[in-house]
This record gives structure tokens, sequence and C-alpha cells, in this order.
């Protein structure tokens, strides 16, 4: 099974989200730290999920992290993620500046 679809798969039977989506972006990085000549290093992944539901940006990231410690540990060098709450789905993200 390919990276991506491991990365799916186990977010999807843990998370049971409303939406997932798995990008490999690899190729944007070939030649940078951590990429692999195969490719599977490099993803982004979006997922809106009820499991997120009042938890903070930095607790749902430690809930992918923990589903993909073997991953992370593995074949994948970064991971950017959008984890969102079902009711947070359709509002854009706002940046706040300092």
């Amino acid at each position: 099974m390919s990276v991506a679809r491991t990365i799916e798969s186990k977010l999807t039977e843990a998370l049971s989200p409303q939406f997932i989506r798995v990008t490999d972006e690899s190729h944007r990085h070939a030649g940078h730290a951590g990429a692999r000549p195969e490719g599977e290093s490099h993803f982004e992944v979006t997922v809106v999920s009820a499991a997120f539901t009042g938890r903070s940006q930095v607790e749902r990231q430690r809930m992918v992290y923990d589903l993909l410690a073997p991953e992370l540990a593995g074949p994948v060098h970064a991971l950017r993620l959008s984890t969102r709450a079902p009711d947070e789905a359709d509002r854009p993200r706002t940046r706040h500046c300092g």
C-alpha cells in the first residue's frame, strides 16, 4: 500500500472523517532534505472530523501525529495539516497578525 493510502486509511479508521484529502507534495521538495527519490515523503492532509470538536489546533495535530507515528518515523519527512471540526469546515481561516 502506498504511504498516502496508509495515511488516509489510518485517519479514516480512527477519526471517521466527514472529509479527508491526502496530497503527495513530494515533487515540490525534490532535492530538499528528507526528500526520497521515489517520492511519498511530503504530504498535505486535510481532515474534517467530529473528533476535533472542542479541541485546540495543537491537540488535533497531536492526535494525527500519534496516529501516524510509524510513518513519521519512517518514510514521511513533512506533514502539512489542516484539521477542522465539522462546524468549522465552511468558514475561511483567518490569520491574526500581532
